[in-house]
């Protein structure tokens, strides 16, 4: 086998993939009017109501500086607001507003038609996500 040839690389197709689902995200979330990193940060906000920013970014995987101008924006929309922890100042809090809270209704079709749009079944959805997530916490220790 020839190592260096693109269709044997494991990280081509992912790369791939990864553009192709968030733009099938796109239209969905244009409707909300969200990025698909909003979208992400809106997901685990809608789950525990208020996170630090380094818990945003350890679920995320991301880093303040990635986090902080999205965070922003959000704040900008008016449906996330950004505070100091009274224990701590260096802890950024980030909580749903109530406008982010009535976001989640219109939110609560994206997944269903995201899978619909891909044309997967529930079956399709569990089986590669649990290869993906194998794989990914296979490379969260390295």
């Amino acid at each position: 086998m020839d190592f260096l040839k693109l269709e044997n690389q494991l990280c081509f197709p992912l790369y791939a993939l990864s553009r192709k689902v968030t733009a099938h995200y796109k239209p969905l979330l244009d409707e909300l009017d969200l990025t698909y990193p909003q979208y992400l940060v809106m997901l685990l906000l809608w789950e525990h109501q208020t996170l630090s920013v380094k818990e945003l970014g350890d679920h995320l995987m991301l880093d303040s500086g990635t986090l902080t101008p999205l965070l922003k924006r959000l704040e900008q929309k008016k449906i996330v607001s950004r505070k100091r922890s009274a224990e701590d100042e260096r802890i950024v809090l980030i909580s749903l507003t109530p406008d982010g809270k009535k976001l989640q209704e219109k939110a609560v079709e994206v997944p269903n038609k995201l899978q619909c749009s891909l044309s997967l079944s529930d079956e399709d959805i569990v089986v590669t996500r649990s290869q993906i997530i194998k794989l990914l916490n296979k490379l969260k220790d390295v």
